[in-house]
């Protein structure tokens, strides 16, 4: 479990895909009825050539729609990994959480999530992400090179930590 192969498809948190999941149910059975029956209320209204409502209405269905295919396809491609279930906890692999501090030993946090689930705000890097391909495999005490916008900066991993095992 310590290496991901790309073609096993991108690895997704049990919380991110409940996530995924959680978006694609509110869509198809909240939102996209309250839609309908807005757009079905507004067709009956008469000319739908001028009628607000109904315009907008068929474009958040197509919109709603475009979003609950582009959740299907990904629910199907991502493969589910457990990051508390990692066998080999002494070096950064998906779900670890990664202490860094480059050379002027200024300290960060980072944890390895998926691509869907990344939120750089909150320290949250996506698995394609260049730090996080340049941290997966690291020890603690290894150095590590990363390729950012700004130019290259190298990193010390400082600890590695996984979520507990519930």
């Amino acid at each position: 479990m310590s290496t991901l192969p790309d073609r096993a498809g991108p690895p997704i948190s049990p919380a991110g895909m409940a996530a995924l999941r959680q978006r694609y149910d509110h869509l198809l059975g909240t939102e996209r009825p309250a839609i309908v029956e807005v757009v079905s209320w507004a067709a009956g209204n008469g000319d739908r050539s001028e009628n607000g409502d109904y315009l907008y209405g068929r474009k958040r269905m197509r919109e709603i729609d475009r979003e609950l295919a582009f959740l299907a396809r990904r629910m199907k491609a991502c493969r589910v990994v457990d990051p508390a279930r990692q066998e080999d906890r002494a070096r950064a692999w998906f779900g670890a959480t990664v202490t860094i501090a480059d050379e002027d030993d200024a300290h960060r946090t980072v944890t390895l999530v998926g691509d869907d689930e990344q939120d750089a705000s909150t320290g949250r890097i996506g698995w394609s992400a260049p730090m996080a391909r340049a941290l997966r495999g690291a020890a603690v005490g290894d150095l590590r090179r990363v390729r950012l916008p700004a130019g290259e900066k190298e990193w010390e991993v400082i600890a590695i930590s996984y979520p507990k095992e519930v």
